[in-house]
């Protein structure tokens, strides 16, 4: 009879387990736009198997205007999300307590693209101009950077007003703004693609301007990050990650189709995903993944410096780890 408990006990404790075990492989990417090659490491590392080869069954949700990926991680809805620090940083201290556990992005490709003829040729001269600028969390650099330079961004002649963009460059075109908010890998093509030469614009690059800060890293819950199943789950995916990212800067073009073949929406064209391929590559060159200390105190540094309206108020303790970079390179 003891012996028949004990096997009944060793066979409800393994089916726990393996009940456990179901979930220990899966994981889910929400990615904070929608699919295109600024998300070809991922889409890489599904296609080439580098997901499989660590025993991971990985689903990547492409996201759009209207989904937030905070909210998301924050619902369940997906074990790790991808999200720009400024606006991890503001959730976390917000009282979302979200974890940046790996960087595979070390360079902005932020910038601003102004109409030559408007005179604008220095920071300075934003002032009495009409600047598109993103929101949802993308705004936070901008207004640090202005509130560096002492410009006010409620308008007049000596401040700026602001137009909220969506995400296009319909008010660069149609003049309805002097600058717009663009990315070196998406929005400045298209605004060349759409007739305009690059001799009749002015960018300005938030790298720059030393106003940059950190996109596009890999962020998960901070009470999962003490589930050691979870962790080693993470370890995983964030090696995988990244050696799909690197076989997408060796390999652009064919990253390039690994994006279209996952495009369901059929939006994207194969030469704009190639340029944008081509660009993203300058923006995760140098990086294993691992986040550079220095990178992280510059970009609070940046967000800390908005005068009277700052992006965050303290600090941060606890939004970054190296445990599962370090774990997964080594």
């Amino acid at each position: 009879m003891k012996k028949m408990m004990m096997a009944a006990a060793m066979a409800a404790g393994l089916g726990g387990m393996a009940h456990a075990d179901a979930h220990a492989n899966d994981v889910t990417l929400q990615l904070q736009w929608v699919t295109q090659a600024q998300f070809a490491g991922y889409y890489v590392a599904l296609d080439q198997g580098f997901y499989e080869e660590e025993g991971l069954n990985v689903t990547i949700l492409p996201g759009g205007p209207d989904i937030a990926p905070p909210q998301v991680l924050a619902g369940g809805g997906a074990d790790v999300m991808l999200n720009w620090m400024p606006s991890a940083l503001a959730a976390r201290e917000r009282g979302l307590p979200v974890v940046n556990i790996a960087q595979p992005f070390k360079t902005s490709g932020l910038m601003l693209t102004c109409w030559k003829d408007t005179g604008i040729e220095t920071v300075e001269d934003f002032r009495g101009k009409t600047i598109g600028v993103w929101f949802f969390g993308n705004e936070y650099p901008f207004l640090s950077w202005m509130s560096q330079a002492g410009i006010p961004t409620d308008g007049g002649d000596e401040g700026v007003t602001v137009l909220r963009q969506g995400f296009n460059v319909d008010p660069l075109l149609n003049r309805e703004a002097d600058c717009i908010s663009t990315m070196t890998y998406n929005e400045y093509g298209q605004v060349l693609d759409a007739g305009v030469s690059e001799d009749e614009l002015v960018t300005f690059m938030y790298e720059d301007q030393g106003v940059a800060t950190l996109e596009d890293g890999i962020y998960a819950l901070e009470e999962n990050l003490e589930d050691p199943v979870f962790v080693d789950k993470m370890v995983r995916f964030v090696r995988a990650s990244m050696k799909g990212w690197k076989w997408a800067e060796e390999n652009p073009v064919e990253a390039a189709g690994i994006v279209l073949d996952n495009d369901e929406t059929g939006a994207q064209s194969e030469a704009a995903q190639i340029r944008m391929m081509g660009e993203i590559a300058k923006l995760t060159a140098g990086s294993n993944g691992a986040l550079d200390p220095a990178d992280f105190q510059r970009t609070v540094d940046t967000l800390l410096a908005g005068g009277s309206d700052p992006v965050i108020s303290a600090q941060p303790e606890g939004a970054w780890t190296s445990a599962i970079t370090d774990a997964a390179l080594n």
